[in-house]
């Protein structure tokens, strides 16, 4: 379909429109209030060897400096570490946790990231956390927002985080009261240096 069409599919399946709307879908004014402020940041999650070596069973990824904590004892790690990719599959929790779904959402999709770079290794027992900012929100059709999040990923008891990036995601709003519909085309963004490499 790709991502054009799959956009338009998401829109036409949630009652958002463009030219020729019938109704309206409201989007909370205040998320375009809050550009450059930080918006949450999440509970602290376990990174032990259970979840290292279920993501590696899951992607088929078993370097030993993942899941052989012998081997790994004898890199300049001393353990084994979190695959980056494990350490960024955790964003979707933490900002679940730290941001819950605003009032009228009726879905949540990546969209992509930029700028990713991992900081430090995770080794297996840390506790990491994410803090996000919203650095850029836009609505481009009704109901379509994007929504760009500096991202810092901390890991507890360190001052180096294990990433950064900013990531770059679409809520999806329900239908709604004609009379509370939102400006056509909403953009604001502000620099910011949370993600910067």
């Amino acid at each position: 379909m790709g991502l054009v069409g799959y956009a338009g599919a998401l829109r036409t399946a949630f009652g958002t429109c463009t030219d020729g709307c019938t109704h309206a879908v409201t989007v909370p004014r205040h998320l375009f209030d809050d550009i450059g402020a930080e918006l949450g940041v999440s509970r602290w999650f376990l990174i032990d060897q259970t979840r290292i070596d279920a993501f590696a069973a899951a992607t088929d990824d078993r370097q030993f400096i993942h899941v052989d904590p012998d081997a790994a004892a004898g890199t300049p790690f001393g353990g084994t570490i979190a695959h980056g990719f494990l350490t960024l599959s955790m964003l979707s929790p933490m900002l679940q946790d730290a941001v819950p779904d605003m009032p009228g959402q009726v879905m949540g999709v990546n969209y992509g990231i930029e700028r990713l770079r991992l900081i430090s290794p995770v080794r297996a027992g840390s506790r990491v956390r994410g803090r996000f900012t919203l650095a850029a929100a836009e609505e481009r059709h009704p109901g379509e927002v994007t929504m760009t999040l500096d991202t810092v990923v901390e890991i507890q008891a360190q001052d180096r985080p294990a990433l950064i990036c900013s990531w770059i995601n679409r809520r999806y709003f329900a239908p709604s009261d004609p009379a509370t519909a939102p400006p056509r085309h909403r953009t604001q963004t502000v620099a910011t240096d949370a993600a910067k490499p």
